[in-house]
């Protein structure tokens, strides 16, 4: 008796609102994400067969899952100026951005080359339903869900990278080799940055449905043994101090031009003369000292909402679109009381306490309670339920939803 196969898209469930931390998921082998986090996280690499059942029940069922987004649809996306793609060729190796014509591609069936599509969560449902799987880590730290298509024997080279990822087999097989090697020097001939003495320690062939996790700088190199090889990987940020420092100081700076007591000049009534004139005056150090602490600059918490701003900065690439036909304040506020409210995929949202910060501005800021809460639902929850909500129309969600970067449900 012959076999019947059939190849069904994967379809991703979205996570629950509530995760599941002290239950074991199948994501990480039967450990729930706190002995995750508590055991691997930032630590040791870990190998999951099967992290996504589906694939293994389809193939005892005798039938065989395919990738949520095929191969032809992601050569689509890497058209396209609003996603940012690259492809890698080996034999020798080079590097090209896109978006790429249609010539441009390789066909599956040539080897030795992979197409990477960044941010897909932004541009797929299915790839921002796996994100969701991942939100037991906080908003700030994720990145985005890079997918890789490749032909057979392609790959991006040894290298490492200096935040962790989540590899996730979707389609054929790829084998992954790692390295704990301390040595992460670079071949400065290669126009990628691969490493110049990659020393294999362990390997595994990962199969579709399969997860291999990578804390930062463990070397490793993954090679398509299939044509149409998806690997799926959830990437997080990693700002350097300098980076959220910098960026933090200056949202700081420019916050003191709400202050209008701060146009008031600096006087100096009780200046002595001095025989040190080339020295910075006392009066002038000791009324900054005094003014930086009034206003509490030198504290951390008058810091940390301009970092709380960068980090729900959307990509450069994001793109928003405002309404092709806005609604008017009224039937805004009619259609909240029956739709729910959702951001743009390639919407960024963090909270700080009660404040909430969108695509980096301060949302809560000047506005009620009400409308506050409602931004603080759409923070933790993506979504804001239907509701009536005071004043909505003359709020900063109109504003938002004008903007592009809130959206109703269809």
């Amino acid at each position: 008796m012959s076999l019947f196969y059939l190849s069904k898209p994967y379809q991703p469930p979205q996570a629950p609102q509530n995760l599941p931390l002290n239950e074991p998921w199948a994501l990480f082998g039967g450990i729930s994400p706190d002995l995750f986090m508590q055991r691997y996280w930032q630590k040791k690499p870990l190998l999951v067969r099967g992290a996504i059942p589906a694939f293994k029940l389809s193939t005892q069922n005798n039938e065989s899952l395919a990738s949520p987004i095929s191969a032809e649809e992601l050569f689509q996306f890497a058209k396209q100026d609003a996603v940012e793609s690259r492809l890698i060729k080996a034999k020798p190796w080079s590097f090209e951005h896109g978006p790429f014509t249609p010539k441009a591609i390789p066909l599956l069936n040539t080897s030795d080359w992979t197409l990477l599509l960044q941010g897909m969560d932004a541009h797929h449902p299915a790839a921002a339903k796996i994100l969701s799987w991942f939100r037991f880590i906080p908003d700030a730290r994720l990145d985005d869900l890079m997918i890789s298509v490749a032909g057979m024997g392609g790959g991006v080279g040894p290298h490492f990278d200096s935040y962790d990822v989540f590899l996730i087999q979707m389609s054929g097989r790829r084998q992954w080799r790692i390295s704990k090697q301390k040595d992460l020097s670079l071949n400065p001939k290669l126009p990628l940055k691969i490493l110049k003495n990659f020393k294999s320690e362990q390997e595994w062939t990962l199969e579709p449905g399969d997860m291999l996790y990578l804390p930062p700088h463990i070397a490793h190199d993954g090679i398509a043994l299939d044509s149409a090889c998806q690997t799926w990987s959830v990437g997080f940020r990693s700002p350097s101090f300098k980076e959220l420092l910098q960026e933090g100081l200056w949202r700081l700076a420019e916050s003191l031009e709400d202050i209008p007591e701060l146009d008031k000049k600096f006087a100096d009534p009780k200046q002595r003369a001095t025989s040190h004139a080339e020295q910075l005056p006392a009066e002038l150090i000791e009324q900054i000292t005094s003014k930086l602490a009034e206003l509490q600059l030198d504290k951390v918490a008058s810091f940390l909402p301009g970092v709380a701003a960068y980090l729900s900065e959307p990509k450069q690439q994001a793109l928003f679109d405002s309404p092709s036909r806005p609604l008017n304040p009224s039937r805004f506020s009619q259609t909240l009381s029956s739709k729910r409210l959702l951001p743009n995929p390639q919407t960024r949202i963090l909270s700080l306490g009660k404040a909430v910060f969108c695509n980096g501005e301060n949302m809560c800021k000047g506005q009620t309670r009400e409308i506050s809460s409602a931004w603080q639902a759409l923070s933790a929850k993506k979504t804001l339920s239907a509701r009536k909500i005071k004043g909505a129309s003359q709020s900063s969600l109109y504003e938002a939803y004008l903007a592009g970067w809130l959206v109703f449900e269809s």
